[in-house]
């Protein structure tokens, strides 16, 4: 090489260095440097610290919704046109509210200027049509309707902002609805009169009631009736493996012979795995038991501050890889029917798409309970995501090392905000009435956390990256392709689900290249998929899209399939045997030749910490 040739190179290593930043930090290395480095750490603690201490008093990330506020206030304030539009809207819903009241005063039928929503049931009750009730009713709603003129259709807000906004508005506007307050609502009016104002007695007492046993920590009333190991997760098993991250049960046959393939349940570990082992009598373990299959089932543990830095691939490698490792110990050359619910699912196809990009095949089939591949329309759950309110959670999880549960618990009930938090104050303190408890109900109390580093992951890699379908979700040093995956998938959506909807849980179609039998349930995330045979109200719609047939969009496949009337239940069960093999004699409860011995009964300790 030339002198010059030379120098040139050096001169060009040298400028990769002053551009890479490693020129200065490994060349120019001063006190100055390691001061500035000393100050950046302080000044992120501090701000950690502060935020933490915020979010004691906020939901939600205070910077992201001023952010969204300020970004369509400052788009109104330089649109006179869309300030003339609602002012002109704001005069006529006016006008058409004083016609409205002034016949309704007289005792005169009026027409209503506006009805409520189709899915909105506060005002079912017939006093919502009689004077003055009806009144309040019409108010709040074209004021309701106003707001949500207001805040949607401002040109030049960002997209993000224009779908948060209006959830943020209506949230604030739920408060005041007249359904909420004793003297503004016909049923609570009614009933106070009927009893004399005993059920605002009782309401007061049940008021009291809760917040006692909030302040010490005590689960609601009713949850008592339910026990974990007792009447609730009762279906025989043994704990037959254990690591730090989880429990693997094997359930006890109940049949002369089973299926030679066994099933593996890989559960969400936001949600305590007994929701598929609930009362005997809506436990689809059982059922799948007493149908022939031997099955598995992974019970995650509760993650505290020792687990701060579980991620992903933890969750894949100590989760999934080793339950599979133990399954095929115990029932050896045989492939597995995988089943993963919510982010269980996601992680299974995760788990899935790996190994087959490694050339490793242990499943039989998979299938999909409730969830997500691609997350572009993950529906109102992606209100709470962007880079602030990402940060914000971050670092209210920092000191601990988790979320804690009831924070994961809030954000879902904001989506269903009268179902899961007014109809229920208005039942317990102005009518006076205890719910009664179900054993669903009682699951939902048993809320579990989440490990810092997993669930920063899981907002920012799936929800804000999109990366698991665009080929950027890395598992074991390299990318996972969910097009390797081969076997047959099965994928239950349901209709009424708030946390992955139907339409995007259909995508699994379009990122896959393989059989899938798509069905669609009555019922939500959890009552859709909790939906045993004789369950009252359950319908289903069920197809199956050969590898070589054309790919329909989701309102296409639903305007397309017939409904079937019934659980969902025996259908699948009937796609699993049809995938499975001759049966055979049951396989021994776990196997002390090979390590696996059986530990203690189901449902095991992991399930129980709180």
């Amino acid at each position: 090489m030339a002198i010059d040739d030379k120098k040139k190179s050096i001169d060009t290593d040298k400028e990769e260095e002053i551009y890479s930043g490693s020129y200065y930090s490994e060349k120019r290395e001063s006190p100055y440097n390691s001061m500035v480095e000393s100050d950046h750490q302080f000044t992120t603690a501090f701000d950690r610290e502060f935020h933490a201490k915020l979010g004691k008093f906020w939901a939600l990330s205070p910077t992201s919704i001023g952010g969204a506020y300020f970004d369509w206030l400052s788009h109104l304030a330089i649109s006179p046109g869309k300030q003339l539009a609602l002012m002109e809207s704001g005069l006529r819903k006016s006008i058409n509210l004083v016609d409205y009241a002034f016949w309704a005063a007289c005792g005169i039928p009026a027409e209503s200027y506006i009805d409520p929503a189709p899915d909105d049931r506060r005002f079912e009750d017939k006093g919502w049509q009689t004077w003055p009730y009806n009144i309040y009713q019409q108010s709040f709603l074209l004021a309701q309707e106003w707001w949500d003129e207001a805040t949607s259709t401002v040109r030049g807000v960002s997209r993000h902002h224009s779908a948060v906004l209006p959830f943020l508005t209506r949230q604030y506007l739920d408060i005041w609805a007249p359904v909420n307050f004793p003297l503004t609502n016909p049923q609570v009016v009614k009933t106070t009169v009927h009893f004399n104002g005993t059920n605002l007695i009782k309401g007061s007492k049940n008021f009291a009631e809760d917040i006692t046993r909030f302040l010490r920590n005590e689960p609601p009333i009713g949850t008592d009736k339910y026990k974990v190991g007792k009447n609730l997760a009762v279906t025989k098993g043994k704990v037959i493996y254990q690591n730090h991250l989880i429990e693997l049960i094997q359930y006890s046959p109940t049949t002369k012979d089973v299926y030679a393939e066994p099933i593996l349940i890989i559960p969400a570990w936001i949600m305590k795995y007994y929701i598929l082992d609930l009362s005997p009598h809506n436990s689809l373990v059982r059922y799948l038991v007493e149908k022939g299959h031997t099955v598995f089932m992974i019970s995650w543990k509760n993650p505290d501050e020792n687990d701060r830095d579980l991620g992903f691939e933890d969750y894949v490698n100590l989760g999934i890889k080793e339950a599979l490792k133990t399954v095929s110990a115990i029932i050896p050359k045989r492939k597995v029917h995988a089943v993963g619910y919510c982010l269980g699912g996601t992680l299974l196809c995760m788990a899935a798409g790996a190994m087959y990009r490694d050339s490793n095949n242990p499943f039989k089939s998979i299938t999909l309970f409730a969830s997500q591949v691609d997350f572009e329309d993950a529906g109102e759950l992606l209100l709470f995501i962007d880079e602030s309110q990402i940060t914000f959670l971050e670092d209210i999880m920092w000191n601990k090392g988790y979320l804690e549960s009831s924070r994961m618990a809030g954000t879902f009930d904001m989506l269903r905000s009268y179902d899961l938090i007014w109809s229920k104050l208005i039942q317990r303190y102005l009518l006076g009435k205890r719910l009664q408890f179900t054993d669903l109900m009682a699951w939902n109390e048993d809320a579990t956390r989440m490990p810092y580093k997993m669930h920063s992951e899981y907002l920012r890699n799936l929800f804000l990256d999109n990366a698991l379908t665009n080929g950027k979700f890395i598992i074991g040093g390299n990318p996972v392709t969910l097009e390797d995956i081969t076997v047959p998938i099965f994928s239950v959506a349901t209709q009424k689900d708030h946390i992955s909807p139907w339409k995007s849980v259909y995508k699994i179609h379009f990122f896959t290249d393989t059989e899938i039998t798509f069905l669609l349930t009555s019922g939500g995330h959890n009552a859709g998929i909790v939906s045993e045979p004789g369950h009252p109200r359950r319908s289903y719609q069920v197809s199956t899209q050969k590898k070589s047939d054309k790919k329909l969009f989701p309102q296409k496949w639903i305007e397309d399939t017939p409904h079937h009337k019934g659980s969902w239940w025996p259908t699948w069960e009937k796609w699993l045997s049809e995938h499975s093999t001759d049966k055979c004699s049951p396989p021994p409860m776990g196997n002390p030749s090979k390590g696996y011995r059986n530990l203690r009964n189901s449902p095991g300790f992991y399930v129980m910490e709180k």
